[in-house]
Formats: structure tokens, sequence, C-alpha cells
């Protein structure tokens, strides 16, 4: 419904809202969030206080997490990098500390107990994990609650990739995740989200979310980066005629024949593309 605000991204229940939502949406409580953060290398986030409940979304090392409430050992709260709201393990969590100065930038990398390979080894953390670093030593830095990253797995914030089709091709094979966006595996809309993230850029998590970027492109005029939408499904163009998707068909991010993609999905219930979007900025920009 129109005005309605999304469930999703609303930290707001009938009990219990964030204060900034006072005047916003009814509950019988307000109060002011915790500012955390993520002291794991990945934490699920679940739409339930049941651990085994469905992960809707995934928040990464160093993401900062708003906690509204604890209870029973899980935080319930919102992811501020995409705004999802949901129920994080509080074991995973920390207070916040020095802001991010870094960015893992390759696909996965290890954290050391001291600055050499042959060192206990932690992780390992995915590709958009945020760090502080507080010293170096050599070819390593090191990330405040983590350890030492050999400093070509690191990039200083703002330094980003330029392209990202490039970036989710580099994850072609990671196993099919639902509600993964991590590069150990992804869903459809986390691999665009993961890419984008890379090349420094906004983007919301879900499907219908992400199908409201950009400026529609007729179907025969697809070019490499441009998005095609389903219902509850997406993917990215690697090339005019080639689609580059996490699906659960392949069970892993897959390139395929748009056409063949096509055929194949319009045969389920999933039906027919639903929208052709193009970004604002070319991949290569």
């Amino acid at each position: 419904m129109s005005g309605v605000p999304d469930p999703r991204l609303t930290l707001a229940r009938p009990d219990l809202a964030a204060r900034d939502l006072e005047g916003v949406v009814r509950a019988a409580r307000f109060a002011d969030t915790l500012p955390m953060q993520i002291a794991v290398p990945v934490a699920a986030l679940r739409t339930a206080a049941d651990p085994s409940s469905e992960q809707a979304d995934q928040v990464l090392f160093g993401e900062r997490f708003d906690v509204l409430e604890v209870k029973d050992g899980r935080a319930w709260g919102q992811a501020r990098r995409d705004g999802y709201v949901g129920f994080v393990e509080a074991a995973s969590l920390t207070p916040e500390a020095n802001a991010p100065t870094h960015w893992v930038c390759a696909l996965r990398a290890f954290a050391f107990e001291s600055p050499s390979i042959k060192s206990r080894a932690t992780g390992p953390f995915s590709v958009n994990a945020l760090v502080a670093v507080v010293a170096k030593e050599g070819d390593f830095l090191h990330a405040e609650g983590a350890g030492w990253f050999h400093g070509r797995h690191l990039r200083v914030l703002g330094d980003v990739e330029t392209d990202f089709v490039a970036v989710a091709e580099s994850l072609l094979g990671a196993p099919y995740l639902w509600g993964g966006r991590d590069s150990l595996g992804v869903d459809c809309s986390g691999l665009v989200q993961l890419a984008l993230y890379a090349c420094g850029r906004a983007c919301p998590r879900d499907t219908d979310q992400q199908a409201q970027m950009g400026v529609d492109v007729a179907p025969d005029a697809l070019a490499r980066g441009d998005l095609v939408f389903w219902r509850g499904h997406m993917g990215v163009m690697a090339d005019p005629a080639t689609l580059l998707h996490a699906n659960a068909f392949h069970m892993r991010v897959a390139a395929e024949p748009l056409k063949e993609a096509v055929a194949r999905i319009a045969s389920g219930p999933t039906g027919a593309p639903t929208a052709y979007r193009r970004l604002g900025v070319s991949p290569g920009n």
C-alpha cells in the first residue's frame, strides 16, 4: 500500500520502534538505538529471533548495526549499510570503535595473528568488509579487532573498482545462498549489491528495490551492465547476449545465453522478464 513504510527497512513493530520513527509509525514504545558493529567475518541477518529462521541478508565485518533490543542472545536492529532490519546473534556484535579506513578488496582475505603469512590466520573475510587500520609493518596492515592483513588485500576507502560487471564475473562459480552477499555465497540481488559496493556505489538489497534503479531499456538494445528482472529474480548482462546471475537452477553464479535463461525461467512459475534497466553509469566508469 502506498505510504506504508517498508517493514524490511523500518525498525518498528507494534510494541517497539526506533525513536526517530516517532510520529511516523505507531508503536507502544519508542527507544534509542545503540550503535554497534559486526565483529565476525560475516553475520546472518534473519527475519525472526529463531536462529533457524530465514536468512534475509548478511552483515559483514566492520559494518554498522543499530541495535534496538537484545533478548535471549539475539539482537534486533538495522544494518546501516543497506538499511535492512532483522535479527543477528548478539555475540557477533561489538561497540562502535574507530571508523573504517579500508575495505577488503580481495574476494576473500585472511587476517593473521602477527605480520607474517606463517602465523595463525582467522577468516576468511569477504570482499567489502570494512576495517580500521591502526598500524603498518612491512607489507602488512593491522586492522582493529581482526588482525594483520596483507596490504594487497586492502584498499583505502574511496579507492574502488571501476567495473561492477567484472566484480560480478569474479564470483563465477560461487555457490548460491539465499540471503547471501559475501564471496562465499550469494543470491541474485546479493551478487549485484556486492559488485556495486566494490565500486563505491550504494545499492538496495532486494530484487524489487533494485528494479527501481536506473532507467528502462529495450530488450533488443541490451548492453554490458544492464539488469534483467523477473518476479523475484534478476541478473546482469555480461555482454548483449549473456546473462550473469546467481540462481537456484545452477545453484551457483553462472553465465548463460539470455535467451536460454528466459526460456527456461518462463517455463516455471516465475514467468517472463518484468523489466530491463540500465544504470546511470556504464560498468567501466
